[in-house]
């Protein structure tokens, strides 16, 4: 699978501020699991994934890398996962498959990542809830024509937000994703902004720069 650029907002933008445990749902190759051992050198991570192909992409990328003692790769849905491990998480995060109404792609392991027939909100919710420990945080990247959804599966299950910020890919183009932070505690404020990836056409805005410039050999 190629490196997408929601995998990278999401990695990069992710508070890992006291994550010891972190779960990432929907691994596919790695990515997030690898940034997040990157910024945060004492978490220790486990990353699960429906696709066996995709487990097996992840197993060899993390053992190439420097995180290797750090990262657990396990093939399993986020709903058996939270079956049967015996563990919480103080952080799980989420790039979840969004595609509900377009055309499946001729190739199992594509479908299965961009498709929400195997991984429902409802469920995704319900499996967070149930393995963050009371003080956890939840971090996922949406569609933003989605985010009422999003909020209420929240809601149903005890999440509250606590950051957001939508993401335009240029000044003059409506959004198309929102990054959404969300805790089991409620917090006094919720930090609300904005971000814009391109200001024009191959000219990154200096935020997206800052974010993401420890990721990219060439930004």
């Amino acid at each position: 699978m190629k490196v997408g650029t929601d995998g990278v907002l999401l990695g990069a933008w992710t508070n890992v501020d006291h994550a010891q445990r972190i779960l990432d749902v929907g691994t596919g190759s790695g990515l997030i699991a690898l940034m997040l051992a990157q910024r945060s050198p004492f978490a220790t991570i486990v990353g699960i994934d429906v696709c066996e192909n995709a487990v097996s992409q992840a197993k060899e990328n993390v053992a190439a890398s420097p995180f290797s003692d750090r990262i657990e790769i396990i093939l399993s849905s986020v709903q058996d996962f939270a079956k049967h491990y015996q563990h919480q998480f103080d952080m799980v995060v989420s790039n979840p498959p969004f595609f509900t109404q377009s055309l499946h792609s001729p190739s199992k392991e594509r479908t299965l990542a961009r498709h929400t027939q195997d991984l429902t909100l409802e469920a995704l919710f319900a499996s967070t809830s149930q393995l963050l420990f009371t003080n956890g945080t939840f971090s996922l990247i949406y569609p933003i024509d989605q985010l009422q959804n999003v909020l209420d599966c929240a809601t149903k299950y005890d999440l509250f937000l606590i950051r957001q910020t939508i993401v335009f890919p240029t000044p003059h183009v409506p959004p198309k994703r929102v990054l959404l932070e969300f805790s089991k505690q409620q917090h006094a404020v919720t930090q609300l902004n904005n971000l814009i990836i391109e200001e024009e056409r191959h000219r990154y805005s200096n935020e997206f720069q800052a974010l993401t410039k420890d990721f990219y050999l060439k930004l």
